[in-house]
């Protein structure tokens, strides 16, 4: 697999998933390169803008196993993760597995559930197993999650931390539809339901070849201090209380390189970083209340100030 198979690959689940999902193209490349590069994606938009359709058109265009679980304030972690039973043929416990090994987890409404629930997804989301009972098992690969909360409502929900939120390689609003994909979504669901009718096109060995290259693309020294130099200027302590971490430093990186891949290119271009330091960064700032701006528009206005790298691609 070359770049170039990466780009067909990710333009194939993209047509896919806009049989049903109308519109948002720029959402769903983003949905695609945090696929790409094995992130977690975080869907916060108000109910009804199509956050669990987005997700369930993308695992239905990528074969393999998924689970969705519609997160509760009464979901327990083994309902997440799985248990250890007493099976009384053998004498001895035995451990069930639960939803979450899968390829695509869904966990829909997250936000419901208690902060107990919530941090059982921390290790699979970072080292890709669970730990049962002092014996450890990794989870299948390529591993995902996709979550969707909604930022409007508070009641019955738990806000999620920020170590849970620095799991998360991306966050995205899909928002409401324009005039004229309202008009389309209207004539295309008149009659028909294309998400029962959508079939994959793509395998989960497919997206684990893909994300085994794509971080052989090209990062030159002046993109990579572009990108060190924007996450330390978003540490700005008169304005930030939180900054980013590490963590998503490299995130910020390996998401870049796999936009640039799922674009065809070998090499990463400061505009890759420009698109996606929203989305990576803003969901993972804590910004100090006196200020009222939000992590989005800091950092907008960040990369606004900051001197953008000039050179010719490799």
């Amino acid at each position: 697999m070359i770049y170039s198979d990466i780009a067909s690959l990710a333009r194939k689940i993209a047509q896919n998933v806009q049989k049903v999902i109308i519109g948002k193209e720029k959402e769903i490349e983003l949905v695609l390169a945090c696929v790409i590069c094995g992130g977690h994606v975080l869907l916060e938009d108000v109910p009804g803008t199509g956050k669990t359709t987005m997700a369930k058109a993308l695992v239905r265009s990528v074969g393999g196993k998924f689970a969705r679980v519609q997160f509760t304030p009464d979901l327990l972690p083994s309902d997440v993760t799985g248990t250890r039973v007493f099976r009384q043929k053998t004498g001895g416990f035995e451990f069930v597995p639960g939803p979450v090994f899968c390829h695509i987890f869904l966990a829909d409404e997250i936000n419901r559930a208690t902060p107990r629930t919530q941090s059982a997804l921390l290790e699979c989301m970072e080292e890709r197993q669970i730990t049962e009972g002092g014996t450890t098992y990794p989870l299948d690969a390529p591993f995902l999650v996709i979550a969707t909360q909604n930022p409007v409502e508070t009641q019955g929900t738990f806000p999620l931390p920020e170590a849970q939120l620095d799991r998360f390689l991306m966050q995205l609003s899909l928002g409401y539809p324009t005039r004229e994909e309202a008009l389309a979504m209207l004539v295309r669901f008149q009659q028909n339901q294309p998400l029962a009718d959508l079939c994959p096109v793509a395998e989960a060995a497919e997206l684990a070849k893909a994300q085994a290259l794509y971080g052989t693309c090209q990062v030159s020294a002046p993109v990579m201090d572009y990108i060190a130099a924007l996450c330390e200027a978003t540490r700005d302590a008169n304005v930030v209380r939180l900054g980013p971490s590490p963590r998503a430093m490299l995130s910020l990186m390996r998401a870049s390189q796999a936009l640039a891949a799922i674009r065809g290119r070998d090499y990463v271009i400061p505009d890759d970083v420009k698109e996606l330091a929203v989305p990576v960064l803003a969901h993972r700032l804590v910004m100090r209340g006196l200020h009222g701006q939000s992590g989005a528009d800091f950092i907008r206005e960040t990369l606004r100030s900051l001197p953008v790298p000039t050179e010719d691609a490799p």
